[in-house]
């Protein structure tokens, strides 16, 4: 079980995430006198400290267990790739600085969306537009302003041949010194009046194509330059590597959330070297998570247990943003030369090309069509990607250097050699990648499995709009008389989305999403969702800027409420009352044997255990374990467990059935969170019911999910001949309740012929279901069984004596008695 410092403070909010809806929401709250906190689990990446080599790059991922705390986070779901970023600054660290405001039609409401339901936009383009403000006045952004870049040209000559909108977008690159002065590469930028909390100096863009993989020169005015310094300059705290577990609501108002801090020189290498790291706790009035879209909707789904009110649409209207990459090679000019298009010069988008949608005009689902450069050293990757060129370019050159000495020639000088191997680099001087992105279905479905983020998300729904870009996008590629090709993925029927969206989508109400116009769940005052998860659908264009936006104008409303818990209400509240235990002694006395001549020495107890693990259907809200289990068959959701019983002392154990063994272990439940550890854990093996001839095996575990809050899985297998000879059934089917709270067993423990005395139903019931042992299970739960102690093997034999006499008991005995009657 992971260790929980004792440590804990209170401030007014608590951050999650230094993206582009943390960070704006961080500025905004300090810069009204509100105490912050920002936890960021990445690093902070100061100009100069981006990886470029090769082996800077291996490592350049975030996988904490395995010792990586580097930038990109690397997903895989079913329908697509996903990568986003981990560190001080998020997704701004790596995007490609483009700041488009989200079309106005492009609000819709009412849009129906397959499989059910709306993409219904709750704020408008007005409700934006002063935000919109608000952030392109700190990111000052600009058109790119060059005018001499060649994949700028080309993309500009292409769409006027094709009679295509064009423009050059705002982008947030520093391209002069100051503000107005104008645009020259390398200069020194002058430091804002907030300073800079890297300390680093930042000089203009020199034009190097490395936005997406770090500008190591500072000249992105990306946000931990910008919003974060302003938010530190203003008393927020900023806590780098700082990881959030889980987070719970507390009862006098303002949440405890939990997290863990990591330290890369400690953990690296390590196997599973973070899941042991301390768990610190910390208090606020306001919880806002702006971990991104696949990091927010996580937590949300991994407290779950915390959160039971949350509206069943968490993890819906998951989209892509329409993100698809694809490839222009081999650009030739009008008189069949080579097209220099240089992509690697430039920053990475320099020009958006916008095809409109039904709702302005078009004819389908709008969409925004890129350029896409990259960095230098990605040319060699394309050139020698190149391997029947390079085959027929090197070989003359080796063989003639062959005959050269094999004949004792005399020509030393073999520079033209080397110039023919290398060749004139016209594979990567015509190349252009193209972004495309826009308004695709926001139809996928996030959720748990085994603990894990999934993604239920496919082409099949989006295929119109994605056959319309490619369309345009080789419209464009015959205007440059270049070959287009698709990423290798979609044929596969795969995309790769840099911009995910959704998953707790923003609603008039609860029966229509998570949050509310302004970022508040509903259900749950003082916690926000501000980052991309909060949008219902596709922002269209490049999401960076409306996502800020957002978070502005939630910011603004979040300071125009009463922020009602107060420090020493909640954390007088953050502990609540645990039920006291009350059962007969677990380890009872062990009266001695007693002869005339002789008392024997004690001997030490010889214990027993074995692991069992069970699976079966249960689901949330439903209060009857065979409902819930046929629901969750419905839903697909699942619950497990893996425990190791104890028995400390076998004999008081086979002797008496009102004594407990042990259990330890954990559940996976992924409709309360995913995996829940067991605090404590108690197994009875054949209690008597009053007033029945039957047994049952009860089974009571104290759980408590990531953020803290308790929970009791109870659940019994009735071993009874009411239906017949049904011995395998019976002793395999647990049927189980999850309640709130840790509830202690009944008193007496033998009333059992009611369920209401088993469950305690003054606690509320969470989820239900009907858990199995597979023939294969049984197998190998059987090879488990391990004794120690002096009595050896007897001990188990002794078990299983009881075991075979208490099923025979029930089902013979009771039948014979029948049959006499």
């Amino acid at each position: 079980m992971t260790n929980e410092s004792s440590d804990s403070e209170f401030v007014d909010a608590v951050v999650v995430g230094s993206g582009f809806g943390a960070s704006v929401a961080a500025f905004k709250l300090a810069s009204a006198g509100k105490s912050v906190v920002v936890l960021e689990r990445g690093k902070p990446y100061p100009p100069g400290s981006f990886a470029r080599t090769p082996a800077q790059m291996g490592r350049n991922f975030w996988d904490p267990s395995a010792g990586m705390y580097g930038l990109f986070d690397a997903w895989t779901f079913r329908g697509l790739e996903g990568i986003v970023s981990s560190g001080l600054g998020g997704g701004s660290l790596i995007y490609a600085n483009v700041l488009l405001r989200k079309d106005e039609k492009w609000f819709v409401r009412e849009s129906p969306v397959p499989g059910g339901g709306y993409e219904n936009w709750v704020f408008s383009r007005a409700d934006l537009d002063p935000h919109y403000a608000h952030v392109e006045e700190m990111l000052n952004p600009v058109p790119y302003p060059y005018q001499d870049t060649p994949k700028t040209e080309a993309m500009e000559a292409a769409a006027r041949s094709l009679g295509l909108h064009i423009e050059r977008p705002p982008i947030a690159v520093t391209f002069g010194p100051t503000r107005y002065a104008d645009a020259e590469p390398n200069l020194q930028i002058a430091a804002a009046e907030y300073g800079n909390l890297h300390g680093h100096r930042r000089v203009t863009c020199l034009l190097c194509g490395e936005c997406d993989v770090g500008c190591n020169v500072g000249a992105k005015n990306t946000l931990d330059h910008t919003y974060l310094s302003a938010a530190q300059h203003h008393g927020a705290s900023i806590r780098t590597l700082h990881e959030v577990r889980g987070f719970r609501p507390l009862d006098g108002g303002g949440y405890e959330v939990r997290y863990v801090v990591h330290d890369p020189d400690a953990t690296r290498g390590l196997p599973g070297g973070t899941a042991g790291l301390p768990v610190r706790r910390i208090r606020c009035r306001r919880l806002i998570l702006g971990a991104g879209t696949f990091g927010s909707t996580f937590l949300l789904l991994s407290n779950r247990a915390s959160l039971p009110a949350i509206s069943p649409l968490l993890g819906s209207r998951f989209s892509g943003n329409g993100d698809l990459l694809t490839l222009l090679l081999n650009a030739k000019t009008e008189s069949g030369g080579v097209r220099n298009l240089t992509s690697d010069r430039g920053p990475v988008i320099t020009t958006a090309i916008r095809v409109p949608d039904t709702v302005d005009g078009g004819s389908g689902r709008g969409f925004y069509i890129e350029d896409a450069g990259y960095p230098g050293f990605l040319n060699w990757l394309l050139e020698t990607a190149q391997l029947p060129e390079v085959v027929a370019r090197i070989g003359p050159v080796a063989w003639q250097l062959f005959l050269n000495r094999l004949f004792h020639g005399q020509r030393s000088n073999i520079s033209r050699d080397l110039a023919a191997a290398l060749g004139d680099g016209h594979a990567s001087a015509s190349a252009l990648p193209l972004l495309g992105m826009g308004r695709d279905v926001p139809d996928g479905v996030m959720t748990l499995a085994q603990g894990r983020l999934q993604i239920n998300w496919t082409l099949a729904t989006s295929h119109g709009y994605y056959d319309r870009m490619r369309s345009t996008m080789a419209e464009i590629a015959t205007a440059l008389q270049a070959r287009f090709e698709d990423n290798p993925l979609w044929w596969a029927k795969r995309v790769i989305t840099v911009h995910p969206l959704g998953g707790a989508p923003a609603a008039r109400q609860i029966e229509e999403g998570v949050c509310d116009q302004f970022g508040e769940v509903f259900g749950y005052p003082g916690l926000y969702v501000l980052d991309g998860a909060a949008m219902p659908g596709p922002v269209g264009a490049n999401p960076s800027l409306t996502i800020a936006a957002f978070s502005d104008r939630a910011s603004e409303h979040m300071l125009d409420t009463k922020w009602t818990a107060s420090g020493s209400h909640a954390r007088g509240a953050a502990t609540p009352a645990v039920t006291p235990m009350v059962t007969p002694a677990v380890t009872p006395a062990v009266t001695p044997a007693v002869t005339p001549a002789v008392t024997p020495p004690l001997l030490a107890p010889t214990s027993l255990s074995f692991t069992e693990r069970m699976r079966g259907a249960a689901t949330s809200g439903v209060p009857d374990p065979e409902r819930g289990a046929l629901t969750g068959r419905i839903r697909g959701h699942d619950l497990m467990f893996e425990l190791t019983i104890t028995a400390t002392d076998v004999t008081a154990f086979t002797r008496d059935p009102l004594h407990p063994a042990q259990a330890s272990g954990y559940v996976m439940c992924d409709v309360l969170g995913g995996r829940l550890d067991v605090e404590r854990g108690w197994f009875n093996l054949f209690v008597r019911p009053e007033g029945s001839t039957g047994r049952r095996m009860l089974y009571r575990l104290w759980l408590r999910g990531v953020g803290g809050t308790p929970l009791t899985l109870v659940g019994y297998k009735d071993v009874t001949n009411r239906d017949g000879f049904t011995p395998w059934r019976d002793t395999t089917t647990l049927f189980t309740h999850v309640l709130d709270g840790h509830v202690a067993p009944p008193t007496p423990l033998t009333d059992l012929n009611g369920q209401a005395a088993f469950l305690a139903p003054d606690r509320g019931i969470r989820a239900a279901g009907i858990l199995h042992i597979s023939p294969l299970a049984l197998a190998r739960q059987l090879t488990t069984f391990r004794v120690s102690g002096p009595a050896g093997r007897g001990a188990l034999w002794a078990f299983g004596r009881l075991f075979l006499a208490e099923v025979a008991h029930v089902y013979l005995r009771a039948r014979k008695s029948l049959d006499t009657n």
